[in-house]
């Protein structure tokens, strides 16, 4: 079944939308959840919400590309799911690494600042990747939003591991860089 008959499915709010939606997304949506809290039976608990807060959703929303919307419900839920779980289990993940990667580029502000700046940081970092060449781009999505590890995605790309490292490397100092001169300061 094609994603806009699915959301034309939820949209009208016929249950039939869900189970069409889990037997095209499942895997997909696993995928995402097992890259980030490294857990199967966490990863089926956070996808069992990603079914409800999709439900939930649409409408009002009327997502064009039905797979990126699942794919942010996904991770957004599993992030969650990971800082619970691991709040007081700090160190050693995955998820850490990767976050800590960008740390160097992303800023760290108050409560009140980070409402301010979070449109301007996400209208700054698009940009910045919509310039970048297709490859670059996925590379860059694939470590830093998918959750990737660089060899998974080497593998992927064909490519050698130390080449990926290399590329998100310079990416990263591109990004503070970008960052920099749109005043957002790190």
């Amino acid at each position: 079944m094609e994603d806009n008959e699915i959301v034309t499915l939820m949209w009208d709010r016929e249950e039939s939308g869900i189970r069409h939606l889990q037997n095209k997304y499942k895997g997909y949506c696993m995928k995402i959840a097992c890259r980030i809290v490294r857990n199967e039976e966490d990863a089926c608990e956070c996808i069992n919400d990603v079914w409800l807060r999709a439900w939930e959703s649409i409408p009002p929303n009327r997502p064009s590309h039905l797979a990126g919307y699942l794919a942010k419900i996904t991770r957004n839920l599993a992030l969650d799911l990971y800082r619970k779980l691991y709040a007081s289990k700090r160190g050693g993940g995955q998820l850490d690494t990767n976050i800590d990667e960008l740390a160097e580029c992303i800023p760290g502000t108050d409560p009140i600042e980070e409402k301010i700046d979070n449109d301007h940081l996400k209208t700054t970092i698009r940009q910045f990747l919509e310039q970048k060449d297709p490859r670059k781009r996925n590379i860059f999505l694939q470590r830093y939003f998918y959750m990737m590890e660089t060899a998974e995605i080497a593998q992927a790309m064909n490519m050698k591991e130390s080449s990926i490292r290399s590329i998100l490397c310079r990416m990263r100092k591109e990004l503070r860089s970008t960052l920099e001169k749109e005043g957002i300061w790190i």
